[in-house]
């Protein structure tokens, strides 16, 4: 990104100067086009959009400038306009690329300046803005300073949600996760209480069946005894 200075030329207004931009005037002043004359807000918008790849280099010169005007001679971004832009060229930069039978072609990197120089409506054209502005149903723009502050602030807000929501999805899981140990627990002494009664269960039948097979033999020697007399 090229350095951003301020100038001090006869023109009025607020001004910032992009110096040694690696894009030639030609490509430059097209955009500059597009943006001279038109309110603070409006340029912005513009470049926003643009698909031009120069258009970021002239919407950061065009919000130092903006910027200028706030802080140096306490003015409003939202009465600036652009008074003035223009592209002056810069020193060329020569580079050579091979080419066939040991031959070279020169190229040329273009560079330029670029300045963007704001000034203030007057009363009477803040009055018509007004005016239009409220036939149409809305007050004037607000600054893009004001606008990427609301946005920071509305996108903070959506974090700390989020992180509302995480934080009490991750309790609502160790909850869950508290009752299934419990759940599993319980199951877990249930089994050994059925283990333990089928022990049980087991060994009475098996006294059983001994008490029964101790019956059977004195039978038999009662029997034995009696054949014997």
């Amino acid at each position: 990104m090229a350095a951003v200075a301020v100038g001090t030329e006869t023109r009025p207004g607020s001004r910032a100067v992009a110096r040694y931009v690696r894009s030639s005037a030609f490509k430059a002043r097209e955009v500059l086009d597009l943006v001279r004359g038109k309110s603070y807000s409006e340029a912005r918008e513009i470049l926003t959009f643009s698909e031009r790849r120069i258009s970021d280099t002239i919407a950061k010169c065009l919000d130092s400038a903006v910027a200028n005007a706030e802080h140096n001679d306490d003015l409003d971004g939202d009465e600036l306009f652009v008074a003035a832009c223009y592209a002056d060229e810069g020193p060329t930069l020569k580079r050579w690329r091979p080419r066939a039978r040991g031959r070279a072609t020169r190229i040329r990197k273009r560079t330029c300046h670029i300045t963007v120089v704001v000034a203030r409506y007057s009363d009477e054209e803040l009055a018509a803005i007004d005016a239009r502005m409220a036939l149409k149903g809305s007050g004037r723009r607000s600054s893009a300073a004001e606008a990427r502050r609301r946005r920071v602030a509305a996108s903070r807000e959506r974090d700390a949600a989020r992180a509302d929501e995480l934080e009490q999805d991750e309790d609502d899981i160790e909850a869950f996760e508290e009752e299934l140990d419990d759940e599993a627990l319980a199951e877990d002494v249930e089994d050994a209480a059925d283990e333990v009664e089928t022990d049980e269960d087991e060994t009475d039948d098996d006294g059983d069946e001994t008490a029964a097979v101790a019956g059977a033999e004195e039978d038999n020697e009662t029997d034995e005894d009696e054949k014997e007399s």
